[in-house]
C-alpha cells in the first residue's frame, strides 16, 4: 500500500525483497529515502541501517517502519543508525512531512 501512495504522488519507489537485498542495493541505487520494515525477511530492519550507515557511504535518510511503539524500540533503532522512527499504521500527514524533510519538497 505504500509503495502505490508514493508511486501515485509521484515518487520513484524500488523495493527490496529482504534486509540482504536492501543493504546490497541502497549504496548503488542511493534514494534520497528509504523506509525500512523492522520485521525484514533473513536481516531485520536495524541490522540494514547498521550496515548501511557502518559498512557504505550511504547516506540517505533511514526511517524505521513498524508496529513496536515502546521507547526502547525506537532507542534501538535511533542507535542502529536511523534517522527517524514512524509507527504503523502511519498518518497521512506524518508521512508527507518525513518525505518533504528529505527531498526539500
Amino acid at each position: 500500500m505504500l509503495r502505490m501512495l508514493l508511486e501515485s504522488q509521484g515518487h520513484e519507489v524500488f523495493e527490496a525483497v529482504d534486509g540482504a537485498e536492501a543493504i546490497r542495493v541502497a549504496p548503488t541505487i542511493r534514494p534520497d529515502l528509504a523506509f525500512i520494515d523492522l520485521g525484514l525477511p533473513l536481516v531485520d530492519g536495524c541490522e540494514v541501517a547498521r550496515q548501511l550507515r557502518t559498512q557504505t557511504d550511504y547516506q540517505g535518510r533511514l526511517v524505521a517502519l513498524t508496529g513496536y511503539g515502546r521507547i526502547e524500540d525506537r532507542d534501538r533503532c535511533l542507535a542502529a543508525g536511523f534517522d527517524e522512527y514512524l509507527v504503523k499504521p502511519i498518518e497521512p500527514g506524518r508521512l508527507t512531512e518525513t518525505i518533504d524533510r528529505s527531498t526539500g519538497g
